[in-house]
C-alpha cells in the first residue's frame, strides 16, 4: 500500500475511531445521569422534601477482581489466537504470527487477578 494514498490514512481512523467513539459515548453518559441527579435533588432540596440517605451517597460499583480477571484473560488468549491466526506478512518478510506473545500481558494480568481473587476468598469465610 502506497503510504500516500487515501487508504493508508482512513483506514487506521476507521479502525481506531469507534473504540474512542464508544468511550466518549460511555462517559457523556455517565456525564449527563450524574448532572440528572443533582438536578433533582436539587429540586427536591428547593420543596423542601427531606432528602433519602440513599440519593446523598455516590453510587458505587462493586469491586470485582474475578470479573476483571475473567475479562483479561479472555482479551488475551482472543489476542494470541487473532495473532496466531493472521496470514499477513510485512514487506520485510516478518509475519504477523510473531506477535502472539502480545497476548501473554493481559493473560498474565488476567490470571494474576484470579489469584488474587482466590487466595481473598480463601482469607475471608462467608458468613
Amino acid at each position: 500500500m502506497d503510504p500516500a494514498s487515501p487508504a493508508s490514512v482512513f483506514v487506521p481512523l476507521f479502525v481506531l475511531f469507534p473504540p474512542v467513539l464508544i468511550v466518549l459515548c460511555v462517559l457523556y453518559y455517565r456525564y449527563r445521569r450524574t448532572q440528572e441527579r443533582y438536578k433533582l435533588l436539587v429540586q427536591l432540596a428547593d420543596k423542601g422534601v427531606e432528602l433519602p440517605q440513599q440519593l446523598l451517597v455516590e453510587p458505587h460499583v462493586e469491586y470485582s477482581e474475578r470479573r476483571r480477571a475473567l475479562v483479561l484473560i479472555s482479551a488475551g488468549l482472543g489476542l494470541m489466537a487473532m495473532f496466531a491466526a493472521l496470514p499477513f506478512r510485512f514487506d520485510s518478510g516478518t509475519s504477523v504470527q510473531g506477535f502472539w506473545p502480545l497476548g501473554l500481558l493481559p493473560l498474565m494480568t488476567g490470571l494474576g487477578y484470579l489469584a488474587s481473587w482466590w487466595l481473598n476468598t480463601r482469607e475471608s469465610p462467608r458468613a
